[in-house]
């Protein structure tokens, strides 16, 4: 059994890990860890643990961890865990980050975007970005992964094949997105209680979100040239879910079932990546609780333009779930092993 560590496991990302490693075969949680429930028992916390997890939390030394457990998870703000990995605990253990600390390669960006300096540059280029359909191969091998944020998995996803394809203009991508108000954690904040929220839908972060670098970083990877877009979220009523819609010109006229082939060469055989029938667009309600992705696309004629659309689970392929993902890479197991949930509805 791999023997896994959790630091920030009361968060939301962090509670759906401790939902799915429960149910692995072949792993075990041997360290609940919380800065803010350190002592309490855990189902005491999400009572819909009760009588699953007997544990109580721990802290958040990473020392102690790297000597007591297989694999760690840092489900945590973003600067904890730079502030807190050294090469003595990479030499002990993998290291499973799912903040943004390790996601971007130049300091200067995310030091620029996320305004704290970062703890341990000297780690950045060895972490390996865990989008498991494109680096899966790297991941094998990793010591460290930094695990995609929700919005930049949706849209990297959604989009990707048609860059790799040479199918749109780099420098014309547009993506809309609409997240559920879990993607806004579970600290108390006054925009995210019921009467802010409900019977409302607003932008927020509009050109200065923090996914947008991490987003044109890796589509420009797969572009082979610089990709410079614009990415608005969107915060809408509901718990759970991603919605993309993204737009892009075209660089040839080009058929409905050139562009299916572009995604059926890169995702035919991706258990977790569902490629829609036509006419069928991508709804988060279908996807819900699960690890998969729902992608679709439209051909606009009259404008040259064709619209990508993405949705998925914010806390499962967009959080946790792909963290489970890389963890089944990194020890050699079934990359669907634990994450064989069919989606939820209603």
């Amino acid at each position: 059994m791999i023997k896994v560590g959790i630091i920030g496991s009361t968060g939301y990302a962090g509670a759906e890990l401790v939902r799915l490693i429960v149910g692995h075969p072949q792993a075990e949680i041997v360290w609940y860890g919380s800065h803010s429930y350190k002592g309490e028992s855990y189902a005491d916390i999400y009572q819909n643990m009760f009588e699953i997890v007997d544990a109580k939390c721990m802290g958040e030394d990473m020392d102690r961890l790297a000597d007591a457990v297989d694999v760690i998870f840092t489900a945590t703000p973003q600067g904890l865990c730079s502030s807190l990995v050294d090469e003595d605990v990479l030499n002990k253990v993998k290291v499973i980050d799912l903040s943004a600390d390790f996601r971007i390669k130049d300091v200067e960006t995310y030091e620029k975007w996320y305004g704290i300096e970062h703890k341990s540059p000297q780690f950045i280029d060895e972490a390996v970005y865990g989008l498991c359909e494109i680096n899966r191969e790297d991941i094998k091998g990793a010591r460290l992964i930094a695990n995609p944020g929700c919005y930049t998995t949706c849209s990297i996803l959604s989009i990707y094949p048609l860059l790799k394809e040479g199918l749109i203009d780099p420098l014309s991508i547009i993506v809309d997105a609409k997240s559920g108000t879990s993607g806004a954690g579970r600290g108390s904040k006054v925009a995210n209680l019921f009467c802010e929220v409900n019977e409302n839908i607003k932008a927020y972060g509009v050109t200065t979100h923090r996914h947008t670098p991490e987003i044109e970083e890796q589509l420009s990877y797969a572009a082979g040239k610089s990709v410079i877009l614009n990415f608005t979220p969107h915060l809408v009523p509901m718990q759970r879910g991603i919605l993309v819609t993204a737009y892009a010109n075209l660089l040839k006229e080009i058929s409905y079932k050139e562009v299916k082939a572009a995604y059926d060469k890169y995702y035919k055989n991706e258990k977790f990546i569902r490629v829609l029938n036509e006419d069928v667009n991508p709804e988060t309600r279908w996807v819900e609780g699960s690890n998969y992705v729902d992608i679709n696309f439209k051909i606009d004629e009259r404008t040259n333009r064709i619209v990508m659309m993405g949705a998925l689970d914010n806390l499962v392929k967009g959080a946790a779930g792909q963290a489970v993902q890389n963890m089944n890479l990194v020890f050699g197991l079934d990359e669907d092993m634990g994450l064989e949930q069919v989606p939820m509805f209603p």
